[in-house]
């Protein structure tokens, strides 16, 4: 583990909306102080968060309201996300005089890219911003991979400060790890959340677990036990919240298991289940299925 000030915990926020498919701004700030007094910063507009479906309009008033309900208390991460360089370049800026504190941008995706495009695609974003830039490598949406070696090159930039990678291979978490540990400007983030405490065993700086919407104080507990050296309580809490990932996760579509997420935090007030299109809400019988469970 580093000494970058981007480390611990950071949850991929879900993006609490109304039926009329307009943001929810109380419920933005009442899982913001959720996060907050657990010591859990916010990745708003990621995976989990339905980025893509947020329009720009939307995605400045979230980062606005998170902001606001953060009070200081923690770092703000905002998820970028889209196919056009100009209005992302638009909305990174807009979200940084907003106070975020860091850019998490995805690749592009349309398009399949080669090495030297995800290279200078990263370069011009992060020359071209004026707050710092972190990698965001996800696989399963993008059907592209960040490689190692870019990364690398990338973690030279001085803009660049570091790598959220949520893509379930151990051998490249390794690699990552590896050569972030010598850096103390480049931080190693872990998105498979089922791996959560094996990457801080190796070095990790922090994980962004999805489940933390719902147990955010689990995964802050995990990330304690992990850095003082107690996996055995890392690896116990590991367990748990692996099995609490599967009342949402288990026999759904990636999209289905967030709203699915959103319905147990109903359960804890602190949001409705309401989707951005083109995702929906479970039928009523799956509803009351999870309820039960939690």
């Amino acid at each position: 583990m580093s000494n970058c000030k981007y480390r611990g915990v950071v949850v991929p926020m879900v993006t609490p909306v109304t039926e009329n498919q307009q943001l929810d701004v109380a419920a933005v700030e009442r899982i913001i102080e959720f996060f907050a007094v657990n010591g859990v910063a916010p990745l708003l507009m990621g995976t989990t968060g339905e980025g893509n479906s947020v329009s720009a309009a939307d995605g400045l008033l979230l980062v606005e309201t998170a902001v606001k309900a953060a009070k200081g208390r923690i770092l703000i991460y905002a998820g970028l996300t889209g196919n056009c360089f100009s209005e992302q370049l638009r909305q990174a800026e807009a979200y940084t005089k907003a106070g975020a504190d860091v850019i998490v941008a995805t690749l592009p995706s349309y398009y399949a890219l080669t090495e030297e495009q995800m290279y200078g695609y990263y370069k011009n974003l992060a020359d071209s911003i004026t707050g710092p830039l972190m990698l965001y490598n996800i696989l399963a949406t993008t059907h592209m991979t960040i490689p190692v070696d870019v990364v690398k090159r990338l973690a030279e930039h001085p803009n660049i400060v570091g790598l959220k990678d949520s893509e379930r291979d151990l051998e490249r978490m390794q690699q990552c790890i590896a050569f972030s540990k010598e850096r103390d400007d480049f931080a190693y983030f872990c998105g498979w959340a089922a791996q959560s405490a094996y990457s801080l065993s190796l070095g990790g700086d922090g994980i962004v677990p999805s489940t933390g919407n719902y147990v955010p104080e689990m995964f802050a507990n995990l990330y304690n036990a992990a850095v003082k050296g107690d996996m055995a309580l890392a690896n116990s809490l590991q367990d748990e919240t692996n099995e609490i990932a599967k009342i949402y996760q288990a026999g759904r579509t990636l999209g289905q298991s967030l709203t699915a997420l959103k319905v147990m935090m109903q359960a804890k007030g602190l949001c409705e289940p309401w989707m951005l299109m083109p995702l929906t809400r479970l039928s009523e019988k799956e509803e009351q299925e999870i309820r039960a469970k939690v």
